[in-house]
């Protein structure tokens, strides 16, 4: 299959016919970057915000559908409060002036987690950009902010007792889809790549329900130089994984080839 031209050449042996719907990163290492060459912590975010740029590019470009960043978890609130200040302050500028671009190009900025914990200022800003960016779109860009994966399922655990209590809901009626419509991806297909950077081996209590057969992608490079040859050097490992969600080999190539003659 051919690829854009004015993408890396890196990519020479992507098929774009195979990439992931959904990809979702967990952006590690701003602080270790900044670190080690003298900087303030802030710098290192500052950095970070450009490979967050570069990645949606791409993504938009390759047609990937879904994208969601682990931008600020429930443990980022026990940061010192310059560092969570200066990161509030990132984010609010990320937004109003990425905006525009994301309308141009048709990707929907939406925010999900505790949302509720954000400054104001914040979360009317999140508003205003999911609506101006919704019309028409084509690509999915999700900021997981104040996000914690083990609140997440308690959250839905207790939406569906109140739905139970009254009795809107019978205990039969839960079921997997349900339970995820009930997360705050409700909407989403589950991720089918998660990349973590800065070379920690963890999901950080990050979409746990999510990336139950997720494929997993470690690298040691520090979120801001995780720029476009290393975002396509996931895609290709992605590409060389078989995934057969509990199925024998025989069982998905017999599935693949119905699915072709139909």
């Amino acid at each position: 299959m051919n690829y854009p031209s004015d993408l890396p050449q890196a990519n020479a042996s992507l098929d774009l016919s195979r990439l992931p719907r959904h990809v979702a990163i967990i952006m590690d290492g701003n602080g270790r970057w900044a670190k080690r060459r003298g900087y303030l912590r802030v710098r290192g975010h500052l950095t970070g915000v450009e490979s967050v740029r570069v990645v949606v590019r791409l993504a938009r470009k390759l047609g990937i559908e879904y994208l969601t960043l682990y931008a600020f978890s429930d443990e980022n609130w026990q940061r010192p409060t310059t560092e969570i200040r200066a990161l509030m302050n990132i984010l609010s500028r990320f937004v109003r002036r990425e905006l525009p671009e994301l309308r141009e190009n048709q990707i929907v900025l939406r925010a999900i987690g505790d949302l509720a914990r954000l400054p104001e200022n914040i979360q009317r800003e999140l508003i205003r950009a999911e609506e101006a960016s919704r019309e028409g779109a084509r690509m999915t860009l999700s900021l997981a902010l104040s996000y914690g994966g083990r609140n997440e399922i308690l959250r839905a655990a207790q939406s569906l007792a109140e739905d139970l209590r009254a009795g809107r809901l019978q205990p039969q009626d839960i079921t997997p889809e349900s339970f995820a419509s009930h997360l705050y991806t409700a909407g989403m297909p589950d991720p089918d790549l998660l990349i973590r950077t800065s070379g920690e081996y963890r999901l950080s209590n990050f979409l746990l329900w999510q990336t139950a057969y997720t494929e997993l992608y470690f690298t040691d490079t520090l979120w801001p130089d995780f720029r476009e040859e290393e975002f396509i050097k996931a895609l290709l490992e992605y590409q060389h994984r078989y995934r057969r969600f509990g199925l024998t080999q025989e069982q998905v190539e017999a599935r693949v080839s119905s699915t072709a003659r139909g």
